[in-house]
């Protein structure tokens, strides 16, 4: 059973940061690839970051430069370092992670940026 556990989530100021983390219960390295959605109120999920097993990442243009995706495999663990954040980066933040058997999703964690 594959299972992707996020954390880090909370309330943060205006140009503040935070750093979300997502646990897998195997090796990342078997997955094809991992990534970080959002989905704010009334608006639909979108991708924010994704990783390919061999480690290339791409960020969504909204993001880039403020967020960094990145991973440990001895901990089996992805993480989003989020900097620079703006009222409008609040949703719920969702980790997938990507096999054979499709795709599998954390239960989420709320990000909030709010002064």
């Amino acid at each position: 059973q594959v299972q992707v556990v996020e954390s880090g989530g909370g309330l943060v100021q205006p140009g503040g940061s935070l750093r979300l983390s997502c646990a897998a219960s195997l090796s990342i390295f078997r997955f094809y690839g991992m990534a970080w959605y959002r989905q704010a109120p009334g608006k639909q999920r979108e991708l924010v970051a994704h990783i390919t097993s061999g480690g290339t990442t791409n960020h969504a243009p909204p993001v880039k430069g403020r967020f960094t995706m990145s991973r440990d495999s001895a901990k089996n663990t992805l993480y989003l370092q989020m900097n620079s954040l703006k009222p409008e980066d609040t949703a719920v933040y969702y980790c997938t992670a990507t096999r054979s058997g499709g795709i599998y999703w954390g239960q989420g964690t709320q990000v909030t940026v709010s002064s």
